[in-house]
């Protein structure tokens, strides 16, 4: 199967490097160099269209703009696709269906992970491609259908943001190794292997279950669970999700 991609940025090449290996592709953008960029991550050369008057009949569409961009990038598109599937936050089928001719339309929201094949992506939409689309994105991680557009919002709160929160919880585990007195390179390197291990921990246990497995009496997790809650991180985390559900509300 042959993929159209729509934009050059962050998510469109994260997406091309995870999808390369399984489909055929071809760049679609209006900044051709920063296109060309993006190709030269990838393992071959693949074709690089202008956006201008650009036909899209009869294409499977991966749409990889900024949500700002839609109206813009729509006006230069002709044609109808057979299938498009969008990656922009914030914007409803509806919407989607409004700017760009397409016979079935789905949302989707993967993770910048998709360029290493470990993405969270949800997706939501046309019933008639949900095949098709759960393939496409099965092969860059794992792949979930939900059943209407505010889980899809919900789940952008954790798993499309979800990168961010993780990377904030990384950074300052070790700047806290480092400020004990461990060397930064080590504090590194052993916070990367608890991130590696601890995903299969999870994928077999309850976070309760691995939390109380690990929190002995009066022990180290001990003294440091108590200080996380102290700083109320447990209701912050679970705040940072509400306030980015509500930023995919503001339609």
């Amino acid at each position: 199967m042959k993929l159209t991609i729509i934009g050059s940025g962050a998510m469109a090449t994260a997406l091309s490097v995870g999808l390369q290996k399984n489909y055929e592709l071809e760049i679609v953008a209006k900044d051709i160099s920063k296109a060309k960029q993006l190709v030269s991550k990838l393992d071959k050369q693949i074709d690089i269209h202008s956006i201008e008057n650009y036909d899209i009949s009869g294409k499977t569409i991966l749409l990889c703009v900024k949500p700002y961009a839609l109206d813009e990038v729509a006006a230069n598109l002709k044609g109808e696709a057979t299938s498009l599937i969008s990656i922009l936050a914030s914007t409803p089928i509806q919407t989607l269906a409004d700017a760009i001719n397409a016979k079935n339309i789905v949302r989707a929201m993967p993770n910048v992970s998709a360029a290493f094949g470990t993405s969270t992506t949800t997706l939501v939409g046309s019933e008639e491609i949900k095949n098709k689309a759960l393939k496409i994105f099965d092969t860059i991680g794992d792949a979930f259908w939900l059943e209407s557009e505010k889980e899809l919002d919900i789940a952008t709160a954790i798993a499309g943001s979800g990168p961010a929160y993780l990377a904030l919880i990384a950074e300052a585990m070790m700047d806290g190794g480092v400020k004990q007195g461990l060397k930064r390179d080590d504090s590194m390197k052993l916070v990367r292997s608890l991130f590696k291990g601890f995903a299969p921990l999870l994928a077999s246990l309850h976070p309760a279950l691995i939390k109380d497995s690990v929190m002995s009496p009066a022990g180290t997790t001990a003294a440091g669970y108590a200080a996380l809650e102290e700083g109320s991180v447990r209701d912050a985390f679970i705040k940072a999700i509400e306030c980015a559900f509500k930023v995919t509300q503001k339609k």
